[in-house]
This record gives C-alpha cells, structure tokens and sequence, in this order.
C-alpha cells in the first residue's frame, strides 16, 4: 500500500470515529453543528478545496462540486449525520479506487522492470559499465549470468539460456548461441555471453515496448469517449433538475414544505454523481491493457480493444506467422540405402555452402561432418552442387542437374524444394526442405474458428501449390498465392468491401512487406519477436512470443473487456435513474443516496478488476 492510501486509510478511519463520538454526543444546537463539522471537514475538505479550484477554472459541473453543494445543504437543513456520511463513504470509495488503479498499474510496472539500468561494454581492451542508451551500434557488450540483456544484438561469443518470461510472459527459457539474436529485456541465465550490438536503446525491443505500453491510454475507445461526452451534458442537467426540484413544487403547491423539497434536492444531486462510469469504464480497458501485456500480448490503446472485440474475419500473412519462415528437412526418401546415410552424403556435398537450402541439410544432420573426405568442390548455377566425396562423384540439386548427368530420378509428390542425390550414375534419393509450419498455428486456427470467426484467409507470396498445402494441414478457409505486398493490399482491400456491418478485418503478419498491409486492415497484429520494425510500428497489437495462438486469447481478452464495460454502463445507470426517480417522489433518504453514488462506484471498479484476469475459455 502507497504512502498516500495509507494517509487516506487513516484519515477516513479518524473521520468514523470522530462521526460515531459526535452522533452519540448529548450537544444541542450550533455546539452540535461545530462538532459534526470536524470529521465532516477531514473526510471532506480535499473535494471542498478542488471544488473551489475547478470553479476559479470555469469547470463547475463536475462531482466535487455536486457533493459540496449537497453535503453543504444538508448541513444547512440540519442532516448533521448525512452530510458526513456522505463525504466519508466517497473517501472510503476512492480509496478502493485507487486500491483498484494501483494494482492494474503493478501488472504494467512489472512490465516496466525489464528496462536494463546498465551495460557492460568493452571499450579499449576494458570492460566499462555505462548506460545503455550510450552504447553505440556496432560495440561489444558482455551480459553475465542474472544479468538482463541491454541492448538487442547477436552473439559473437559463448552460448547460454535466456529467460523470455518478462516479454513473452512464457516461462520456458530459451538456448542462443553464437550467431543468433538477442533481444534486450530478457534476462541471461546461465553462461557469460559477448553481443554485438544492433540497435541503439531508442531503437531496442525493450525501448519499443515500453514506449507502447506507456502510450497505449491515448487512444481512447468509443465507449470511454461515450462516458466522457456522456458526464459533460449529464452533470450540468442533473444540476438544472435539482434546482428545479428544489424551486418549482413550492412554488407551484405553497403548502408544501420549501425544506422538504431543497433534501430532495440534495439527495437527487448526491445519486447523480456520474464517477461509477468515469472511473469503472476507463479502469476496464487499462486493466486489460495491463493484463494482456503481462502474458506477451501488447495492445497499443483501448480503441484498439474494441475493434478486436468485433473482429469477423482474420487474414494472416504465411511466412514467419503461421510458418517459422526458416527451412528444414521435412522428409528423406532413400532409393537404395537407408535415411542416416542419404543424410550423411547430402550433408557432406552440401557442407560448403552458405545457402539455406543448403544449410537445412547440414543441421538436420546433426552430427559430425568429416570435411576431409571432401577432395572438391562444384557449383553447378541454378542445378546445384558436384563433389568428390571419398574419391567419388556425388550431386546434390534438382531434378535438371540429374538430367545433366544422365541419372534417372524418382518424382517426389511431398510439397516444398526437392534435393536429389546421385553417387556417380547411382541414384541414391531425395530430400524435401519445406518451411516449417509452427506448431500452434493449426491451434490457433481451429481456436478462432471456435470462438465465431466467420472466415480465415491465407496470402502468400509463394506459388498455389505451396500456400494450398500449408493451407490444407492448418485449416485455413481460403488462401490467396503469388502476391506481391500491392496484391496483399488489394486483396484485403477486396475482403473490406464484402465485411459486414459493424464488423472487423484482422491482418496477422511480421515481415517489411506486411507493413502496408497492417496499416490498412481495420485492425493490424504483429509478431514481435522476431517480427520486422516496421510491421511492428504498423501494427495496432503485438504477439512478444510468435506464438499464433495468442491470437485467441487476445480475442477473448477483448471480448471480455467490452462485456465488462457494458455491464459497468448499464448496472451504473439503471441504479441511478431508479434512485434518481425515487428520490424525487420523495421515497429515498440521504443514505440510499450514498450507496447510489459510493456503492455503485465500488461495485463497478471491482468489476473492472476481472478484466486483469485470463479469460476462463482460453
């Protein structure tokens, strides 16, 4: 608890004892008024003083002004007890509210402890700690074990297991050795690493997040903009009324009593504060904000929320979003010899080349590579590679360079890039290296569709053949193949017009040429690990982990959210017209008043609490 909640803790505390004293207190007259004035001055003299503050800046139609005039009035008509009562209950209110906004704000601050406080860097032979934002791309830092990684960069040097939780918000750790990307904000954990650094600070992962986070209550949605239009015209109307209510009867009716009309007044003024809405709705969407980006998913505004509430279809770029976007071996096909030894003289013809086609065989060999077997090495332009290997002739490339060399090969009907294998004129199989499809985007799939999504579609750049096939195995609706990032655009572009009323398009994708197309999607999702800068800047929500399957639970937050808000709008008000009604027949007291206005409030930012939470269906 906060040095100012405690403060206010004890100060409602004292006003309580000092209110139950005075109540039981024998003392008449202007004695008794003096003394229910000392707790109703300590539970209230901050909302006097910002009343009086707001009225000398032109803004007299907000809350503190309609409770001082109506605990003011019901001093003055002699409801000692009420007009204390009220100050102290919306103390006691406030204090849970920002009980409330405090602890929305840790999930937040959590995510605001990944901002490294310093870097080693190695200058002149030396190791010198510095601030990150003074490390230049290009220089050498050093992170040891517990130690977060400052800056984003590659590894020179060591290996080591890095811990992704305060991103990603999974808390398997990842292994990165030399030549791979490190990002900033994580934490090494078990072996001294040498990074090269790639970024600057402003430009780093941890920068970029941070600044969304932080960003991210700037755009408002439409329904925090409703309640705020909504509190503008409705306090100085409720006020009119009040009036009203106050004047018109007595005169209109003379034999009624001017005092009983002027506490109805008062009371019709206490119900209609409007602060149930102005708190609880905002309080939602920051929740959820705050919620979301604990579990890797950061979302850049509350309006942001409530489009991905109403999403109907989603579109998804291939590459690197439903696939790793890497290449691999997905299946061996031997003709004459088993799988480890079609491998080996496929690793070994390939071991030269830098090439990724390449480059997948070499590492789904695994094991050891005995380059002295190798006598030399040809490259044979767009067919493939020719080595002598062990005194021997081997090929490794496609189905022309065996035509080349005059041996029969095998077709293979597996999808993807096809290597086949000759030792000599004997042929010894093939491999098929395809992109690999991630292992939650079938999930992910099958999720949305549960959750009502009424289409998926697939765009890719590569040919019908290849988008068909992943298409197939992950249960996409429609696939769109050989676009170009213009034919994305227009492809989505075609799908906005056919989108029904009050409905979204959802783009998923993580590549430069997303960028364009992020951007014009009425909401835009990008994979921020390994996701391109600019689709990530383009990009109304981001998934820290890659993972598709956050796609779901994102949906769901948001669903969630809205019907929160909704029930904050709708319970708030459907107590305050019943109250307010009530109350000018003459039916309610000072205390029901109270908990129309204090106890609504509190039961609303409760409410609002649940948003923080993991939805139930993911």
């Amino acid at each position: 608890m906060e040095k100012e909640q405690k403060i206010a803790l004890i100060k409602s505390g004292a006003a309580a004892v000092l209110l139950a004293a005075v109540w039981l207190s024998p003392a008449e007259g202007p004695l008794r008024l003096v003394l229910f004035l000392v707790p109703y001055l300590l539970a209230g003299y901050e909302i006097i003083i910002d009343a009086f503050k707001d009225l000398f800046h032109g803004e007299v139609f907000n809350e503190n002004m309609l409770m001082t005039v109506a605990t003011v009035g019901a001093l003055i008509l002699g409801e000692y007890p009420e007009a204390v009562a009220v100050m102290l209950l919306n103390g006691i209110g406030e204090f849970f509210e920002d009980l409330a906004t405090d602890k929305s704000r840790k999930s937040i601050a959590e995510l605001m402890n990944i901002r490294p406080d310093r870097a080693t860097v190695v200058r002149g032979g030396e190791e010198t700690e510095v601030a990150p934002p003074d490390v230049k791309i290009g220089e050498t830092v050093v992170v040891k074990p517990g130690e977060k990684i400052p800056l984003d960069g590659v590894v020179i040097e060591g290996e080591s297991t890095v811990d992704f939780s305060a991103l990603t918000g999974e808390s398997l750790p990842k292994d990165i050795t030399v030549g791979e990307n490190a990002v900033s904000g994580t934490v090494n954990l078990t072996s001294v690493i040498k990074l090269r650094v790639t970024a600057g600070y402003g430009e780093s992962t941890v920068s970029k997040i941070l600044d969304l986070v932080e960003n991210a209550q700037e755009r408002k949605a439409k329904t925090e903009n409703f309640v705020s239009r909504f509190a503008k015209y409705y306090t100085p109307c409720v006020l009119a009324v009040a009036v009203l209510l106050a004047v018109l009867p007595p005169l209109l009716f003379p034999a009624e009593a001017f005092a009983d009309w002027i506490s109805r007044a008062l009371i019709f003024l206490v119900v209609s504060c409007p602060c149930a809405l102005v708190v609880s709705v905002p309080l939602t969407f920051f929740a959820a904000i705050g919620g979301a980006s604990r579990r890797g998913i950061l979302i850049k505004g509350s309006s942001y929320i409530e489009a991905l509430s109403k999403a109907d279809v989603f579109v998804f770029d291939k590459t690197g979003t439903l696939t790793r976007g890497v290449f691999c071996v997905t299946d061996v096909h031997p003709s004459d010899m088993d799988e480890a030894e079609l491998l080996d003289i496929a690793a070994l013809a390939e071991s030269y080349s830098d090439h990724p086609i390449a480059q997948s065989i070499v590492a789904a060999h695994s094991g050891h590579i005995d380059k002295s077997r190798i006598t030399s090495i040809k490259e044979h332009a767009g067919l493939g590679i020719e080595a002598v290997i062990d005194g021997r002739n081997v090929y490794a490339g496609n189905g022309k360079l065996m035509d080349k060399i005059g041996v029969e090969w095998q077709k293979c009907e597996c999808v993807g890039t096809i290597v086949h294998i000759a030792d000599g004129k004997r042929y010894c199989g093939h491999i098929v290296i395809a992109d690999e499809i991630k292992p939650g985007s079938k999930e992910a799939l099958q999720s949305l569709k549960a959750a009502g999504i009424r289409q998926t579609v697939m765009l890719t750049g590569d040919n019908e053949e290849v988008g068909a096939d992943v298409a197939g195995k992950i249960g996409v609706d429609g696939v769109r193949a050989g676009l170009l990032p213009k034919d994305k655009v227009d492809a989505v572009e075609e799908l906005l017009k056919n989108e029904g009323k009050g409905k979204k398009l959802v783009f998923v994708g993580d590549g430069i040429n997303d960028a364009p197309v992020i951007a014009r999607a009425d909401l835009g999702v990008a994979m921020g690990a390994m996701g391109a800068d600019s689709a990530i800047e383009a990009a109304d929500v981001v998934l820290m982990d890659d993972d598709p399957k956050k796609l779901s639970e994102a949906l769901h937050i948001s669903r969630k959210t809205m019907r929160i808000a909704r029930e904050n709008i709708i319970f708030a008000l459907s107590v305050k017209a019943a109250v307010l009604i009530l109350s000018a027949f003459g039916v309610t007291d000072m205390w029901i008043a109270v908990f129309a206005d204090v106890g609504v409030s509190c039961l609303a930012v409760l409410n609002s609490l649940r948003a923080m939470k993991k939805p139930k269906n993911v």
